[in-house]
């Protein structure tokens, strides 16, 4: 039986791309078979992931930002890695420390004060379309709600169109 595996380094983790998917696999399938499935689950955003997020074959990026020292932070990342497994392919999951002070450049760029986190933010690196959650309750249902309305084209922002864009920055 043909199988192509993936060994991940980052969680011990091995994939099989099974023979019936082996015999219709071109260049392009298999590299993004490789990148979708040799990242983790939720990226950590910090300035060496940073230039790898935007240069991500996924070009819709689903930003958790909220305080690692939280007493929430253990338990809402179990929920976040969960949905993001429901999206894994389509939607690039990220983790963003608002305990780091550097970090407050991505916040700000959202429209986001501290009061307002943990917040959700999906960003379609495209088109620079974004929309946020404050103060979201991080579960996989609220999550997935989430993500499946911008996908869908709902919005929660208000007057999204009518803002000047703003010009795209590496954070």
């Amino acid at each position: 039986k043909d199988t192509c595996q993936l060994a991940k380094q980052v969680d011990n983790e091995q994939l099989d791309l099974e023979s019936k998917d082996i015999e219709s696999i071109d260049a392009t399938k298999l590299s993004r078979f490789i990148e979708i499935n040799s990242l983790h689950l939720v990226t950590e955003y910090n300035p060496a992931t940073a230039i790898g997020l935007f240069n991500s074959m996924i070009q819709i990026h689903l930003l958790l930002m909220m305080n690692k020292a939280s007493p929430e932070y253990e338990e809402s990342m179990h929920r976040y890695q969960n949905a993001a497994k429901l999206f894994q392919g389509k939607i690039l999951f990220v983790l963003v420390d608002s305990g780091v002070k550097a970090n407050g450049k991505v916040i700000s760029f959202f429209k986001l004060k501290e009061s307002q986190l943990p917040a959700l933010a999906i960003y379609r690196t495209l088109d620079e379309e974004w929309d946020t959650l404050p103060r979201a309750e991080v579960s996989v249902e609220n999550v997935q709600n989430f993500c499946d309305g911008f996908l869908g084209g709902k919005r929660l922002r208000e007057n999204h169109e009518s803002e000047e864009k703003t010009p795209k920055v590496e954070l």
